[in-house]
């Protein structure tokens, strides 16, 4: 089973690694880099603060800080007051940058269909579940303290 599991994050790694590589090639056919199409997508959906960003995304604040100048500054996005917290405005979409995404968003479904297009309903189904699966398990080993729950790392190898 070790290997098995083994076997299986190397492979998610290089599927990650060519996802990350497509992500990239799509967002630079209109212009913006995958950093910015993704903190675009978070923002798109309603304003957010770059805190808030940062933790829907999963990335640092300071990340998120640069790429949000960067989309301001090619006038992509916008800072607004943000009612709730003086010191943390919001971050909106432009109506320029509410194309650019309308434009990437189409091109990556249009790649998705490319890829995906022969891998049957079913199977592509079964891998996000198994994906939902193991993303709740990986959530409860960290919670955990990067320990099982049971305070082992399971039985013993044998040989």
């Amino acid at each position: 089973m070790g290997d098995e599991a083994a076997l299986l994050v190397a492979d998610m790694y290089e599927a990650a690694g060519a996802l990350r590589r497509l992500g990239e090639k799509t967002a630079a056919a209109e212009g913006l880099t995958q950093a910015r199409w993704q903190v675009m997508s978070v923002v798109a959906e309603s304003p957010l603060t770059v805190p808030q960003a940062a933790r829907r995304l999963g990335v640092s604040r300071q990340n998120v800080q640069r790429v949000a100048g960067d989309l301001v500054e090619r006038d992509l996005a916008a800072f607004e007051p943000n009612p709730d917290h003086r010191g943390s405005p919001l971050l909106v979409l432009t109506g320029a940058g509410a194309e650019a995404l309308g434009r990437v968003t189409e091109r990556a479904a249009a790649t998705h269909r490319a890829v995906f297009g022969e891998i049957p309903g079913d199977d592509i189904h079964a891998a996000r579940e198994f994906l939902r699966v193991l993303l709740t398990e990986l959530d409860r080993y960290e919670a955990a303290g990067g320990e099982d729950a049971g305070g082992s790392e399971g039985p013993a190898q044998t040989r």
